[in-house]
């Protein structure tokens, strides 16, 4: 007989094959439907976007606010194809809302992706 998965199981699922570099460019040139210089533009953008949205959650104090710079990491993120930090803001944000206190290395690992992101996007530009 086959089983079923609880709802529990598919919250736990590993989530989808990402790609190795940071941010899917192929992604990204879907959405800005291959206009390089939108494609830069939204790479300066993110990047700058990132940086402060990441600042803003290590100085929150209030619930709100660590939800609020969560979900616009994520969406950022998400938009541009950085995946590794969507996944990472997504987790982040479901233990804020469960009233799970975030863990040190949820946010050094969003630290580290971080990095990782905008050093990969200047690799890009730089190479303009």
């Amino acid at each position: 007989m086959a089983q079923r998965s609880s709802a529990l199981d598919r919250d736990v699922a590993k989530p989808a094959r990402r790609p190795a570099r940071p941010i899917d460019l192929v992604h990204l040139a879907k959405q800005c439907l291959g206009d390089a210089g939108l494609e830069r533009e939204i790479l300066h953008l993110f990047d700058s976007t990132i940086k402060t949205y990441l600042a803003r959650l290590l100085a929150a104090t209030a619930p709100d606010e660590v939800l609020f710079a969560l979900h616009t990491i994520r969406g950022a993120a998400a938009g541009v194809g950085a995946f590794a930090i969507t996944d990472l803001a997504k987790a982040m944000e479901a233990d804020a809302r469960a009233g799970r206190a975030i863990e040190v290395e949820q946010i050094d690992d969003l630290k580290m992706a971080v990095e990782e992101a905008s050093g990969f996007i200047g690799d890009v530009l730089g190479r303009e």
